[in-house]
């Protein structure tokens, strides 16, 4: 089973953007040396905390940076863009970092109204899964007689995963053949009842011969469980405000995550957030063993807003040891 990081390009309270992504490179660069396989960045607009708004620039930025890794969209939010611009966005980073650049698309807006109409792009029917099929198409052989087609992007065959939080990703990404990543970080009420579906109804296709199903989860790793728990609650903190219409840079962690947001918002952002390992590095390993065991993925990727750096790193690097081995003991 592989693993891999999906980052925000988080901003820091006493931060800044400059910052941020500076704090994306350096922990891509040590997670390619830590085993980390792929190292995804989603899109998300207006939003004061989050770095990775074009994110197919900073695709390219992480991919510079590396060597081997793999890089790519976890997600796009495809009903933000035409399927041809992104396309050529992808195609062009694969042609520049052949074999090493993925596309994740969502069907979520990465935003809202307001967003939807300063990208000039409307709300109103889904055409999700046609888009889906003409974007693959564009990264698809070549078209002769075609009368758009992508330079460059045709002939790249950039792989196309379904990310989703609900049963329709997944049924999507059974029907077209595709890989599928739920968004358990942060939306797993539907995890268990997409996952059933995506496997029962899967259909081999020219992409896959067979199911391939990528588990999010969050980890917030440290010497201790106090200090796990101390890590997180800026996490706790930034999905409350979120919740409450109030998006800011992320917060510095506290030690009453209760005092700081209420029982009753505590209580919900913890449930929102269950799929999650936090502790030391004995309390992980068992809490990610445990998830791996109930859903059997192929893949587990890994996210966790952390306000200290330092701290971060220190996360990911715990958690690829403790997968790191239980890979090899498996």
């Amino acid at each position: 089973m592989k693993y891999s990081v999906l980052d925000l390009a988080p901003v820091p309270e006493g931060s800044d953007t400059a910052a941020a992504i500076a704090n994306s490179k350096s922990l891509a660069q040590a997670a390619e040396d830590w085993g980390y396989h792929r190292f995804w960045l989603a899109e998300h607009h207006n939003m004061p905390g989050i770095a990775s708004a074009a994110t197919s620039v900073l695709i390219g930025h992480i991919a510079d940076a590396t060597r081997r890794m793999r890089v790519g969209a976890g997600g796009i939010m495809l009903p933000n863009h035409a399927p041809l611009t992104i396309a050529e966005q992808f195609g062009t980073l694969a042609t520049i970092h052949p074999g090493r650049i993925d596309l994740g698309l969502g069907r979520a807006p990465g935003g809202d109204m307001a967003v939807a109409r300063a990208l000039r792009r409307g709300m109103g029917s889904d055409s999700f899964p046609d888009d889906v099929m003409e974007l693959i198409g564009y990264l698809g052989a070549a078209r002769p007689g075609a009368p758009v087609q992508a330079h460059p992007g045709q002939g790249t065959h950039v792989p196309v995963w379904i990310l989703g939080s609900s049963l329709y990703g997944a049924q999507l990404a059974a029907h077209l053949g595709l890989p599928y990543a739920f968004a358990s970080h942060f939306a797993p009420d539907a995890l268990e009842r997409a996952l059933e579906l995506y496997r029962a109804q899967f259909e081999p296709s020219e992409h896959l011969d067979r199911p391939r199903f990528m588990l999010a989860a969050n980890v917030f790793a440290a010497a201790t469980d106090a200090e796990g728990t101390y890590l997180r609650s800026s996490m706790q903190q930034a999905f409350a405000r979120l919740r409450t219409g109030q998006p800011g840079k992320l917060p510095r962690p506290v030690d009453d995550i209760e005092a700081a947001i209420g029982a009753d918002m505590t209580r919900a952002v913890d449930h929102a957030l269950r799929v999650s390992a936090v502790g030391a590095p004995d309390t992980v390993r068992a809490q990610l063993n445990a998830m791996i065991e109930r859903y059997a993925p192929d893949e587990i990727i890994l996210t966790g807003q952390i306000h200290d750096h330092d701290a971060r790193m220190e996360s990911f690097r715990i958690a690829a040891d403790i997968l790191s081995d239980m890979r090899a003991a498996a």
